[in-house]
């Protein structure tokens, strides 16, 4: 059975959080990123959009999770609201089945009819790409760092999108207070 039949992507429930919480630290191997998604669901930026894979084997057991956060474009006429995908974790043990990729195409479509015309993230091209992603810079979009190497920066473009928009990518406060943007050495 492969990946994308295996789970089942499903929002968040308040009695998934702890074992949501041990999937992200296992995937990056600490507490730094699963701080971060704490401190996001407290803050203004979190808009409960936080969605979990789970064993289709009647365990239900999460092995997976991503959450869409606020985030803004700073174009010409103003503010745009859009959205940051961050983090993404799967449970190393299912690492390289397919779970991220139903992870990521599932959520997507279960955002629905919402209005933010785009999705940013940084992360592996390479990985990022084959699920539809492009470099943002291409649509004419910077980067909010300049520590976020330039095909890292991502943009997934929503039905809503309109190819006039530009900007600057504007990141909520939390991720600067947790150094959680870009690259450090």
């Amino acid at each position: 059975m492969s990946a994308l039949t295996a789970v089942t992507v499903r929002p968040e429930v308040d009695g998934d959080v702890g074992a949501t919480r041990r999937v992200v630290a296992g995937a990056f191997g600490g507490e730094e990123v699963p701080l971060l998604l704490d401190a996001l669901r407290c803050d203004h930026a979190w808009l409960g959009l936080s969605f979990v894979a789970v064993e289709k084997d009647g365990s239900g057991e999460v092995i997976g999770h991503l959450s869409y956060t606020r985030g803004w474009v700073d174009a010409p006429d103003g503010l745009v609201g859009v959205l940051v995908l961050s983090p993404v974790s799967v449970r190393p043990d299912r690492q390289r089945s397919g779970v991220g990729r139903a992870l990521v195409h599932q959520s997507l479509e279960q955002l629905g009819d919402r209005a933010e015309p785009l999705v940013f993230l940084e992360g592996d091209p390479s990985y990022y790409r084959r699920l539809g992603f492009v470099a943002a810079g291409t649509l004419g979009f910077t980067s909010p760092s300049v520590r976020i190497p330039e095909q890292a920066f991502q943009a997934w473009r929503r039905t809503t999108y309109d190819g006039l928009l530009t900007g600057a990518v504007v990141y909520p406060d939390v991720f600067w207070r947790h150094d959680a943007v870009g690259l450090r050495p």
